[in-house]
């Protein structure tokens, strides 16, 4: 029997786990946004002293994992799983990444939604009694993006304003079963979600009915409402996709409108730093959460959050034969009080 079952798709821990530590990397456009200050690390160079940027992205979510590690005045050896995925073929950054730490590694893709995906599967490690401190660990690079699921960026090509502006980021959070911090309380998983946008330049459209879907979940299964947070954030849909989950919800008998809020928009200046509908990718979410949020609970100016990371899944192949792109989006619980 499912003991820890709430409703069709949430889980309730009864050792909630515990993020002890976490830490960022960012690339120089993210070290120039409005979070900055938030940030452990910023890169003057987004090649990071490689040879490329994919080979980059895996030097930072490598070393990200290192900060978080120390940060938590643990040692690698400590870190019973490494929860990781990136957006590249065959999880290229997170692979190479776990080769290097030699953790016990489960690769994941979810797309952008992979931070929660990490967060929740790790919290159900702690919580089962399989592991007492994990890493849930996530990337991505503009280039390396562009470059497997656009344009080479030597073309030069003109971004419609619907477009979002890939993260150059890392973002890694140690989960442990005892210690201080925010502990994640409960996991709603989503669901496949394909109201059949084609179009790989309006990610947001394509993600937020998953977010809404996911949203709307959590709160009939927990019975929790808006009212419940101090912040409902998803990962990133961007200033459309935003919108859209606004009102899908709303629909459904829910106005998040006060307490909501979009990595997206968070982590860049729109207008000064010209990214259209706001930043997307896995480092988008990772990079916020493990900065500016975690941080902001730690100081009790948030005690209790909703994190949606939301992802498209798409691939160059589906979008060359003309598929839709799914969405997924998986939420977590943070809160400082149980």
């Amino acid at each position: 029997m499912a003991t820890k079952k709430l409703g069709k798709q949430t889980v309730k821990f009864d050792h909630p786990p515990v993020i002890i530590a976490t830490a960022t990397t960012v690339g120089p456009k993210e070290g120039e946004g409005p979070l900055s200050s938030y940030f452990d690390t910023i890169l003057s160079d987004d090649l990071y002293g490689e040879k490329s940027w994919e080979l980059a992205e895996s030097k930072m979510l490598r070393e990200t994992v290192k900060t978080a590690v120390q940060k938590a005045n643990k040692n690698i050896t400590d870190m019973e799983y490494m929860l990781s995925g990136d957006l590249l073929n065959q999880l290229m950054s997170a692979s190479f990444a776990a080769r290097d730490l030699g953790i016990p590694f489960f690769g994941l893709y979810g797309a952008c939604s992979t931070m929660t995906e990490s967060l929740s599967l790790g919290a159900m490690l702690i919580d089962g009694g399989y592991a007492t401190h994990l890493v849930a660990v996530t990337s991505s690079h503009f280039s390396s993006a562009e470059r497997q699921f656009r344009f080479p960026l030597e073309l030069g090509n003109q971004r419609p304003l619907t477009a979002q502006w890939t993260v150059t980021g890392a973002g890694a959070a140690i989960l442990a079963s005892y210690g201080q911090g925010p502990r994640i309380t409960h996991v709603t998983t989503g669901k496949v979600i394909d109201l059949g946008i084609k179009d790989a330049n309006n990610m947001g459209a394509a993600m937020a009915p998953a977010a809404s879907d996911t949203i709307t979940m959590h709160f009939q299964d927990t019975g929790f409402t808006p009212e419940s947070y101090d912040l409902i954030v998803t990962g990133d849909l961007g200033a459309i996709g935003k919108e859209i989950t606004e009102e899908m919800v709303y629909d459904q008998g829910y106005n998040i409108t006060k307490v909501y809020e979009d990595c997206g928009l968070m982590i860049f200046d729109n207008k000064a730093q010209d990214t259209h509908a706001g930043g997307s990718g896995c480092g988008c979410s990772a990079s916020v959460f493990c900065g500016y949020i975690y941080k902001q609970m730690l100081e009790k100016k948030l005690n209790r959050v909703l994190l949606i990371s939301t992802g498209a899944l798409l691939s160059t192949t589906s979008a060359q034969q003309g598929q839709t792109i799914p969405g997924i989006a998986h939420a977590v619980t943070i809160t400082n009080h149980i």
